[in-house]
């Protein structure tokens, strides 16, 4: 072979090489065997050895494993105790709130009863069936505000992803919200029913009275347009716990009406307004995201604070006016007593900014009320009771 022949046989061959490593799709009828590209069976096996081995055993005898009892119970194989039930429908009528309903029947009843004290009639004329009437008439009027308030803020998204607010069974999953719904209304009900039942004695007004209370009750939070999402709730909270409910429960008692009547409940409103605008500081986020208007969201928190602190501190000025004046009642000053809680609540609203601190002040704030109320209703008991002392060991020999 000479050298032509030899490079032409090698450019053959190098041909065949690159037709050989190059991709083509080929037909299965074309193809001969030898072109099938394969692997040697040294590599093979090799990797055969590498892989574990695969033992199939019985699990007849595997023992038996014990499961923990779980932590948390799914609902539908938990059954409530009746305690159980009582504190969580006690948690939905918010009982923290009541004070603020309670307070001005208090007063309004003491008013009623120190004015028919007299020499004569040195116990004065108490009705106590009328004062037991329009506590369980307002007990039930805001008990049912509390639940109607939790099923409606369900509905709108309201305090959804507030954990400090009180009431929120529906969004714990406590009651389902029909149901909610469902005893709010007989709780309105009840309170409507012994309300008009004790409005009778008083007369026509208290029956008026009564109704705004009622539907206040229930359009505080009741639809798109509630009182609350309008910026009233301040408003609506300082008339119906200040001079509405004060009035309705003196004329209860007497069935009449006096000024000065109107003049005391003054405080527990703006005691009332400050409770209800310190629970919307602390709401201004959720409220956002629901689109809810309130003064709170309306000033922001700086004149927030100061309007806080407007309504309180105006509650202790109408003291002052009503206490010191030359033959006012003096013994309401007692009231200042309350002083050293103001001092935390002032302190306490003007150092936070942040939702778990307002609700702190909210929480002393109700604690002040109550000693507040319970200490005005007590000085103008002893102060009536002053003048007529000399003759109350008669009557109560007479009494023998």
């Amino acid at each position: 072979m000479d050298n032509e022949e030899l490079h032409d046989h090698d450019q053959k061959a190098v041909s065949r090489t690159k037709t050989t490593n190059s991709t083509k799709i080929v037909m299965a009828e074309a193809v001969q065997a030898e072109e099938v590209p394969t692997l040697p069976l040294g590599p093979m096996e090799s990797i055969s050895a590498l892989e574990p081995e695969i033992a199939v055993r019985s699990v007849a005898s595997t023992p038996v494993v014990s499961m923990p009892e779980p932590l948390v119970v799914q609902p539908s194989e938990y059954h409530r105790s009746a305690g159980e039930w009582v504190q969580i429908w006690k948690d939905g009528i918010r009982p923290a709130y009541l004070p603020l309903s309670f307070m001005p029947v208090l007063l309004g009843s003491t008013l009623a009863w120190t004015q028919t004290i007299t020499l004569k009639a040195p116990f004065g004329q108490f009705h106590l069936t009328h004062f037991i009437g329009t506590v369980l008439a307002v007990f039930f009027l805001q008990a049912g505000a509390s639940l109607v308030n939790d099923y409606y803020d369900y509905v709108y998204g309201v305090d959804t992803s507030n954990s400090l607010g009180p009431g929120g069974l529906i969004q714990q999953g406590l009651i389902k919200p029909t149901r909610i719904l469902s005893v709010g209304f007989l709780a309105l009900a009840l309170g409507a029913i012994i309300g008009l039942i004790v409005a009778l004695r008083g007369g026509p007004f208290v029956v008026l009275f009564g109704l705004i209370g009622l539907l206040c009750a229930y359009f505080y939070s009741a639809t798109k347009r509630s009182l609350s999402s309008l910026a009233l709730g301040e408003l609506v909270a300082f008339i119906i716990f200040g001079p509405l409910i004060t009035l309705g429960a003196y004329m209860v008692q007497t069935g009449g009406i006096a000024r000065d009547v109107l003049i005391y409940s003054i405080p527990l409103g703006l005691l009332a307004a400050a409770v209800i605008h310190v629970n919307n500081m602390r709401d201004l986020e959720s409220d956002g995201q629901s689109n809810r208007r309130t003064i709170a969201a309306l000033l922001g928190v700086t004149w927030g604070r100061a309007w806080f602190l407007a309504l309180v501190l105006a509650a202790y000025v109408i003291i002052l006016v009503l206490g010191i004046p030359r033959g006012a009642p003096h013994l309401i000053l007692i009231t200042l007593w309350t002083l050293p809680n103001l001092a935390v609540v002032a302190s306490g609203i003007v150092r936070t900014d942040v939702s778990p601190g307002f609700h702190l002040v909210m929480e002393e704030l109700l604690k002040l009320e109550t000693a507040f109320g319970v200490l005005l209703a007590v000085a103008l008991i002893v102060a009536a009771l002053i003048p007529v002392l000399p003759v109350i060991p008669f009557h109560l020999f007479n009494l023998i």
